[in-house]
């Protein structure tokens, strides 16, 4: 293998280490991100996490056949901020090492709301930038009044 091939290879693993690729499969994050939407997610823990963030975390069930090794959420609530209402938990404050996380779409969204708190080793990353799968008709809005800038990256692709 050449120089230039290890520094590349070495480069690769690097970006690797930092950043993932994302690819959205499905619609509890609509209608902010669709499926094949492509997402650029910073690894990060619980401490690079903000309010309102959208959130790349592992899955409670991962592993198991059948369910997703992450979930995409929004970060809503952070260690010592109130429970949201509607949250199934006794605690009136989010507990150090916790946060709560809900999707846009509510109908079709597990997440604090049925699973309570998320641990803070559950945290991949934080969503940085997406590629929609396809051309949006109109402006894309968080739901929930939280906004967040949203900013694309590459081009989108004409199918």
């Amino acid at each position: 293998m050449s120089r230039a091939a290890r520094l590349f290879a070495r480069a690769i693993g690097v970006l690797r280490q930092r950043w993932l690729l994302v690819t959205v499969e499905g619609v509890s994050m609509a209608p902010t991100y669709l499926p094949g939407d492509r997402l650029l997610v910073r690894r990060t823990t619980l401490a690079g996490v903000r309010r309102g963030a959208v959130v790349l975390l592992r899955s409670p069930g991962a592993g198991l056949a059948g369910d997703p090794p992450f979930m995409l959420k929004r970060a809503v609530a952070l260690p010592g901020d109130p429970v949201p209402a509607g949250i199934p938990v006794a605690e009136a404050v989010v507990p150090s090492g916790r946060l709560v996380v809900l999707g846009d779409n509510a109908e079709h969204s597990a997440d604090s709301r049925s699973h309570g708190f998320q641990p803070a080793d559950a945290v991949a990353g934080v969503v940085l930038a997406y590629r929609p799968a396809r051309p949006r008709s109109g402006p894309v809005r968080p739901a929930d009044g939280l906004d967040q800038p949203k900013r694309s990256f590459g081009r989108s692709l004409n199918n």
